[in-house]
């Protein structure tokens, strides 16, 4: 018999019993399923029928022998033999085996003989081809079994001593700059796949259990220092230099090839390093190596959909949650660039990932995080203006989205009765995710659909102009209460943008005018106030104890003389501009006659008469004209040659934006004195709890 070969050894000693267990597991439980599903043919019930009527047979034969014990305990147990003595059981083993042997070559005799009469040919063609065959004496095939099993044990052991442990390796710096050198000269595969490594182990320096199956081991800390500029740096430099790429139309491709692909999944390899590092990264510095490394990477990685996502989310996580304007900066240049390389790959996960998580993070808006919003709103129109197409699907959904959200809203506040709660169905909208998303969608818009910028052409975001009015609009007067004037405020803000940046014209004064006409202005709180002034820049909702207030009115009419003229000065130089301010003019001259606010009649006023000088301004000017309202061009070119700063109301809104500019720096400079005492006391008081600890050590 042939010798069982150690492989098969091995399975029998280490997994034949797993196995043999696992398919007895699965055939019960299929057996289990079929007995729950119950759907059996007529001859199969009738043959289970008859099953059941002979197991209660077999159950009544046994119920005697095993009326306090079950068949499968019975057996669980075991069988006990009685004891022999060992130097009698050993004899008789011998002699079984002996006899056991000669019957079976008695019967092997037996069968050739009988084989030579009645198949004599056969018997012949053995005698001639396989005489060893008819000589072969009886065996038993599981002969040399223990034996062998033994040898396996024994080859185990011989094994499992040829086989130590791999040996850790201290990483030191010699050990680190001898890797640069031969990045730099020699680069190997093997090489990069120590580095990548190597980079893992410093990465996850804190988790024990994430590297304790690599060899290396870092205790110095120059060392780590050297290996993250090695990883960062000379690895990159080391991948192009073995596979260099090739730029096409300002997009690098590889070449195809053996080593691309080996190169490529030791990238794969590197690149959950970089996106822990990415993760923690808390300073401009760090985010700058690393952003450049993973964008001298990208062409290697760009095959790799599910980490290309996971780098995106990355990145953009860090854009829209970092403090420092610098780091947004960084990792805005790098989606801005990748997406523009590799616009089938990442555009449109950029614009998707950029757009959701800027929502996400916008929830809390206050004086300090505005200005970083602000940033990410003008950034990310930006990345849209890469494909304009691209951007109005996802513009249109998003828009879309927000005016279902609206109609929800009109809905369940109108009925009084929805799914949605009446009394809180507003907060759906007024909030300022909601705001800050038609803002955003305002700026982008106005970035692509300028006409300096289109040159002639049509962008096909001027298609989504007309719903965000409507839904800007219908959003700014759902409730239209003192409360809530803020957030109209910061709409029409949004709508002024739209209107100056792509020449659409917006009825906003209607808007605006309203506030005229509510109770903000005609009832007044009798409590004492000592309210500072109301932020209007940075709330949608004014608190309850600011209405009716001195302080919140006067806020009101600075900001209803500032949106007053910012918006008419978008039409300073219009040739149109006097019929379009005439209606305005009589409509607040009626006003200024009932309103006993004396202050805000000032201000009105004041509104009127810049008015009505830039009226008489163009009148002037219009009258040398010699074309007519149809001539569109030449009503286009109308004072083309003059700055709308020139213009009367151009000068008062220039005045007017330097007095806000002013208060704005004054504000700013006031939380950074507030940040930097906080900062100083969390110091000191860091300092102290250091020398309590250093005393209560002594």
């Amino acid at each position: 018999m042939a010798k069982t070969s150690k492989a098969t050894k091995k399975f029998q000693s280490k997994h034949l019993k797993h196995t043999l267990d696992e398919r007895k597991e699965q055939k019960n439980q299929k057996r289990r399923i079929q007995g729950r599903r119950g759907n059996k043919t007529e001859e199969e019930k009738r043959e289970a029928a008859l099953t059941r009527e002979d197991q209660k047979l077999k159950n009544s034969a046994k119920e005697e022998v095993f009326k306090d014990l079950s068949v499968e305990e019975f057996f669980d147990k075991g069988i006990e033999l009685p004891k022999v003595n060992k130097k009698l059981k050993a004899k008789k083993v011998e002699s079984s085996d002996d006899e056991s042997s000669s019957d079976e070559e008695g019967d092997m005799a037996t069968n050739m003989a009988a084989l030579s009469k009645e198949d004599p040919e056969f018997y012949k063609y053995l005698q001639e081809n396989d005489k060893a065959l008819l000589d072969m004496a009886s065996s038993n095939p599981l002969d040399g079994i223990e034996n062998d099993s033994d040898n396996d044990n024994e080859d185990g052991a011989a094994e499992a001593e040829a086989e130590p442990e791999t040996e850790k390796v201290n990483l030191t710096v010699k050990l680190v700059r001898e890797w640069k050198r031969q990045l730099r000269e020699e680069p190997t595969l093997k090489l990069l796949r120590n580095v990548a490594t190597a980079f893992k182990v410093a990465i996850n320096i804190n988790n024990v259990e994430a590297v304790e199956d690599y060899k290396y081991v870092i205790a110095e800390e120059k060392a780590f220092h050297e290996l993250m500029f090695v990883a960062l740096k000379g690895l990159p430099q080391a991948v192009q230099k073995m596979v260099p790429y090739k730029e096409h139309k300002g997009s690098r491709t590889l070449p195809s090839g053996t080593n691309v692909s080996k190169i490529s999944s030791i990238i794969k390899s590197h690149a959950p390093s970089l996106l822990t590092l990415l993760n923690d990264i808390n300073n401009t510095e760090t985010a700058a190596m690393v952003l450049h490394s993973v964008d001298q990477l990208m062409p290697y990685l760009i095959s790799y959909r599910r980490i290309l996502k996971e780098v995106t989310k990355s990145i953009v996580e860090i854009w829209a949650t970092t403090r420092e304007i610098q780091t947004q900066i960084a990792a805005f240049a790098f989606l801005h660039n990748s997406a523009k390389e590799f616009k089938k790959s990442l555009l449109e996960l950029v614009l998707k990932t950029t757009y959701s998580t800027f929502i996400k993070s916008c929830r809390k808006t206050n004086v300090r995080t505005m200005p970083l919003i602000n940033f990410q709103k003008n950034s990310a129109a930006e990345l849209f203006g890469i494909d304009e197409t691209l951007s109005y699907q996802i513009g249109f959904e998003s828009i879309r989205q927000l005016a279902i959200h609206l109609r929800n809203t009109l809905s369940a506040t109108s009925k009084k009765s929805s799914k949605i709660n009446s009394a809180d169905a507003y907060k759906i909208v007024y909030n300022w995710q909601f705001c800050h998303s038609l803002d955003f969608w305002s700026r982008v818009l106005s970035f692509s659909c300028n006409p300096e910028k289109e040159q002639g052409r049509e962008s096909p975001l001027r298609q989504l102009i007309y719903p965000l009015i409507q839904v800007t609009i219908g959003t700014a007067r759902l409730i239209p209460t003192p409360q809530f004037f803020p957030l109209r405020f910061y709409l029409i803000r949004s709508l002024i943008r739209l209107s100056q940046n792509t020449g659409v014209f917006i009825p906003i004064y209607p808007i605006i005018s309203e506030i005229l006409t509510s109770t903000a202005f005609t009832k007044f709180s009798k409590k004492k106030e000592s309210l500072e002034a109301f932020d209007f820049e940075h709330n949608i909702k004014c608190p309850q104890g600011y209405l009716g207030s001195k302080a919140y009115q006067e806020g009101l009419s600075e900001q209803l003389i500032d949106l007053l003229s910012e918006y008419f000065v978008l039409y300073s130089k219009s040739v149109s501009f006097p019929e379009l301010v005439s209606p305005v003019i009589i409509s607040l001259r009626r006003y200024i006659k009932i309103s006993g606010n004396i202050k805000l009649n000032k201000q009105l006023s004041n509104i009127v008469e810049k008015l009505s000088q830039n009226s008489k301004y163009i009148e002037d000017k219009r009258s040398d004209v010699d074309f007519s309202p149809s001539n569109k061009s030449e009503v286009n070119r109308f004072l083309n040659e003059v700055a709308w700063e020139k213009t009367p109301l151009g000068a008062f809104v220039v005045v007017q934006r330097e007095v806000k500019e002013e208060k704005a720096k004054l504000m700013r400079e006031s939380l950074e004195e507030d940040d930097k005492e906080k900062a100083e006391a969390e110091a000191a008081a860091a300092e102290e709890d250091d020398e309590d600890i250093e005393m209560s050590d002594d």
